[in-house]
């Protein structure tokens, strides 16, 4: 007699809320979809109702398009009542673009994890006509093919000012064990890490509800990658050591709202997933390792294909994460070549 496995996810709703529209998706809990202009063309964002007031969780990106949605969903779906806090999970333009604007336009709260606070603003205060030299040593070290960097070497980068809004100064932290009440629950914060330093997630004390950001989502595995900022850094460790931990606090029963795709339930199942497959690309990577390479070079193994075009700066940075990583373990040496990158060979045991 064997026994049965851990159930599968569960999609509650096969289709997410119409444009300008929500989705109930707990009681005083409203499901919203924010545009977004990427091949990840959309943002999940959450209504809860405190009687007098709403917490938005998480914002969409800063565009006219996005307030014009925003404007027409506090009008109608949501009955005209004030945002009197607005909670972002983390500082990706995504989750935060929009928070600012909540601020001064709406007198709401802004709650956040001090780094996410530190982050954005930070990134919307630092706005460049072309790279600066640090991000294109950054994208030599790692391998960046050649006539890519020659392209964004003379164009103008992305700025996080042109997609987050102003930030006033003023905010209020929560941090790790910190307790919240809002949307009529009681809410524990846990922090994750890898996708985003710091990342808030929320679990209700009083019923099976998450709400997760980035840090939970299902069907694809978040972006974790190093930049010019850190070039050293090991997301994977943080994003393994997050998981882990976070995993021990899912139960079956929990109805996960994350920050892209749809709502699930099965987390103890899409926690294994989100550890293994990080370890299955690592195991990949140091197979293709035996010559040495540069991060540019390992799209292949860690990805199973080949990418170009705008996917191509988010595989770079995460490819530059899972070598690191092997490097910080022991498991791959490395060095600098003549051309100015960083190659990584495997260890041989």
């Amino acid at each position: 007699m064997t026994e049965a496995g851990p159930a599968p996810l569960r999609y509650p709703w096969d289709t997410p809320p119409a444009e300008g529209c929500t989705t109930q998706v707990a009681d005083g809990v409203f499901w919203i979809r924010m545009p977004l202009p990427m091949a990840l063309d959309h943002v999940n964002c959450y209504a809860l109702d405190d009687g007098d007031s709403w917490t938005i969780v998480d914002t969409g990106f800063a565009s006219k398009r996005s307030r014009s949605i925003w404007t027409k969903v506090l009008a109608g779906p949501l009955a005209g009542k004030p945002v009197g806090r607005v909670i972002v999970t983390h500082h990706h333009p995504d989750h935060i673009g929009l928070a600012g604007w909540f601020q001064t336009e709406h007198g709401a709260e802004l709650v956040c994890t001090r780094t996410t606070w530190l982050f954005a603003r930070m990134l919307v205060l630092d706005a460049h006509d072309l790279p600066k030299p640090e991000t294109l040593e950054f994208w030599k070290r790692a391998g960046m093919d050649a006539d890519v960097l020659a392209q964004r070497s003379a164009e103008r980068p992305f700025n996080f000012a042109d997609c987050v809004a102003p930030m006033p100064l003023g905010f209020t932290r929560i941090q790790q064990d910190s307790v919240i009440q809002f949307g009529g629950r009681t809410w524990d914060v846990h922090i994750g890490n890898g996708h985003s330093p710091e990342h808030a997630t929320f679990w209700s004390r009083d019923d099976n509800l998450v709400l997760s950001g980035d840090q939970i989502i299902p069907s694809i595995s978040s972006n974790l990658g190093v930049y010019a900022t850190e070039p050293d850094a090991d997301p994977v460790a943080e994003w393994l050591e997050a998981c882990e931990r976070l995993g021990r606090l899912a139960r079956e029963d929990h109805l996960v709202l994350g920050g892209h795709k749809l709502p699930f339930a099965g987390l103890p199942v899409r926690m294994r997933q989100l550890i293994d497959n990080h370890h299955g690309a690592l195991r990949r990577l140091e197979e293709h390792l035996t010559e040495a390479r540069a991060a540019g070079d390992c799209f292949l193994p860690l990805f199973k294909r080949n990418i170009s075009g705008g996917e191509y700066g988010l595989a770079l940075v995460e490819a530059v994460a899972h070598c690191n990583h092997l490097w910080k373990e022991g498991r791959a040496a490395r060095t600098l070549s003549d051309a100015g990158a960083y190659l990584f060979k495997r260890v041989e045991p």
